[in-house]
């Protein structure tokens, strides 16, 4: 926590206030929670942002896309446009947001990536087409209470698990820890991969005193695939300059370390919207480096934003190498949320 935090207080019991009311009213059913007419999981965190609800998202339609109609909605964050779309081959980033472009340029029309900020309407109109999804995945939902999804699962970094945190300003809380009972589902997520089973212990006894004692403690783990070119093939080299648009760039600037030779960070805010002067900063400092013949080494959700936003042809003499991310869980943590998800999601379809 910072060390001002504490001067913060005041406004964050004044927050703590208006969220609480908030959920009281849904709680006692003077706001209307209504429930998803098609199987649906809700993905989403207590915290403002970098717990890995993407890389969730992305489990969760490998895991299933092949065997079943799989959607996804969202409110599409940074999106210049409202209402509800659907992303083909015609949009761009800007049109549905950072985060919903990256999954359908991985999946395509393998699955529908959706976006609107109404969530009731958006599920009707997905659910009203003639090939209406089997399941839907909610993402960043968890606050979103007027659709009532059938398995809610909360994440949390391993870093900064809520029950450690505080809510706005004070710390990155959007609601009460309280909030956790919400959850069917906890998983601490970015899990070092040597992670003891005291540590796990650990965990589960802290999130044990704010979550129901029926919601299990799951863990899970990033695992980075090869990189791969952004613009034209270059070879790749150790040695790095990261460009990172993340809310929290720790765990992945600890893995640049281990695992190469990082000479510089590049840093922007999340969803960050890159411009010609951006892209004149990133030349400029490979230029600084270029005598150790570096590459430039960025995340997913970055890599489409600035393959989009840079004019045809620039920063392509420079290397610049996209890292994919994906999300793994034990053995037995998989299997108890599969069957979880067959047990509260898919029995619904079969009703």
């Amino acid at each position: 926590m910072r060390w001002y935090a504490f001067l913060l207080y005041p406004f964050a019991l004044l927050y703590d206030l208006v969220t609480r009311i908030r959920n009281l009213f849904f709680d006692m059913g003077w706001l209307k929670s209504v429930p998803a007419s098609m199987p649906t999981v809700v993905v989403g965190n207590l915290s403002v942002g970098g717990t890995g609800k993407t890389p969730m998202v992305e489990y969760l339609i490998r895991k299933f896309y092949k065997e079943l109609k799989v959607a996804t909605l969202s409110r599409g964050y940074g999106r210049k446009t409202k209402g509800f779309l659907q992303a083909s081959k015609q949009v761009i980033p800007e049109e549905i947001g950072d985060e919903p472009f990256q999954i359908y340029q991985k999946f395509g029309n393998e699955i529908s990536v959706c976006v609107g900020e109404d969530r009731i309407n958006a599920l009707e109109i997905i659910g009203s087409k003639t090939d209406s999804p089997e399941l839907v995945i909610l993402d960043d939902a968890y606050q979103h209470r007027y659709v009532k999804g059938d398995l809610t699962v909360l994440l949390t970094t391993y870093q900064q698990p809520f029950f450690s945190d505080y809510l706005l300003p004070m710390g990155r809380l959007r609601e009460s820890r309280a909030g956790a009972k919400r959850a069917d589902v906890v998983l601490i997520t970015k899990c070092p991969d040597d992670i003891s089973d005291l540590e796990k212990s650990r965990f589960e006894e802290n999130a044990s005193f704010w979550k129901r004692p029926d919601s299990p403690v799951l863990f899970s783990f990033i695992s980075y695939g090869n990189p791969t070119p952004l613009f034209v093939y270059h070879r790749f080299s150790s040695k790095i300059i990261l460009l990172t648009g993340l809310a929290n760039d720790r765990t992945l600037v600890e893995f640049v370390e281990q695992k190469y030779e990082l000479l510089d960070v590049i840093r922007y805010e999340d969803h960050h919207d890159y411009t010609s002067g951006d892209f004149s900063k990133i030349r400029g400092v490979y230029k600084q480096l270029a005598a150790q013949n570096p590459v430039v080494l960025t995340t997913e959700k970055d890599a489409v934003k600035v393959k989009s936003n840079a004019p045809k042809g620039f920063l392509e003499e420079i290397p610049i190498f996209v890292l994919p991310i994906e999300l793994s869980f034990s053995a037995d943590d998989e299997l108890t949320l599969v069957q979880l998800i067959q047990q509260k999601v898919f029995k619904k379809g079969k009703s």
